[in-house]
């Protein structure tokens, strides 16, 4: 369990590492011409490791664990803005933090170790279908829609690859978890999520996508892994798993509005005129 455990927070440092390369690259392009940025292809290969690690965690662990240790990604992007770009953290990030901190340890310690169990009859089907609307909801949006339903769509995208990750692990191997239906609900859940997510970040406020992101993909997987995964918490933890999450929620979301997110904004900008200013404490 520790493993797995350990991959999900290795995880959830490298998206944040990965948000901010994100956020700075789609100030320098515009729509698709964002995925040639170098940043943005580092920071795509950045995402695969946290992929790779987070199947790892996914094969012994509750979604509900493993997505909210996953969205603790924001504390990584406010640090990093902090140390990296120079600015400052309010009070309340701080508070944010320690409260993010605390809840992922009762997330933790309520679901233990679980591996995953093998998904309902049509299962697959419906999550091809559902990730095929996704591509497609994205496809219709991506031109001019408005900023929160890139981010609802990022957000689903990322729900999506996870939920069907989940229910993929249970095949012997990684080649055998590729090469079946799943994979493709996989792939396109995450292109969905990604580019939509890369789209809600150039036309909108990356704190804004960031706390509706990070929302869904704790809930939605969290809600499908319990009723229809059969992810269980452990038994006489309902309550501590319940806070853990609110707990988490609540972090993430505070720290997803944090001005260190809209420092990430204007950063390719601030350093093209100059190097940035760190603030006093």
């Amino acid at each position: 369990m520790i493993w797995a455990i350990l991959a999900a927070v290795v995880s959830s440092a490298a998206y944040g590492v990965s948000t901010i390369m994100q956020a700075v690259a789609t100030r320098k392009a515009a729509g698709l011409a964002v995925v040639t940025q170098p940043l943005v292809i580092a920071a795509f290969a950045v995402d695969g490791l946290a992929w790779a690690l987070s199947l790892v965690a996914l094969n012994q662990l509750p979604l509900f664990v493993v997505q909210s240790i996953i969205a603790a990604s924001l504390v990584v992007v406010v640090v990093l803005a902090r140390y990296v770009l120079g600015t400052r953290m309010r009070p309340v990030d701080r508070v944010a933090v320690l409260v993010v901190v605390a809840a992922l340890v009762l997330v933790s310690l309520s679901g233990g170790e679980e591996p995953a169990a093998p998904a309902p009859d049509g299962f697959a089907a419906i999550m091809i279908v559902a990730s095929t609307v996704l591509v497609l909801l994205m496809v219709a949006c991506y031109r001019s829609g408005p900023p929160i339903v890139l981010a609802v769509i990022g957000g689903l995208g990322y729900s999506g690859a996870a939920i069907a990750a989940r229910a993929a692990t249970v095949s012997d191997g990684i080649v055998a978890t590729i090469f079946q239906p799943l994979a493709i609900a996989i792939v396109l859940s995450a292109v969905a999520g990604a580019l939509a997510y890369l789209r809600a970040l150039e036309r909108g406020s990356v704190g804004t996508a960031a706390a509706v992101v990070s929302v869904l993909e704790v809930v939605v997987p969290g809600v499908v892994g319990i009723w229809v995964l059969g992810d269980r918490v452990r038994d006489g933890w309902d309550a501590v798993a319940a806070v853990g999450v609110v707990m988490a929620l609540a972090g993430c979301v505070a720290l997803a509005l944090s001005p260190a997110n809209a420092s990430a904004e204007a950063s390719a900008e601030a350093r093209e005129v100059s190097p940035p200013v760190r603030e006093a404490d």
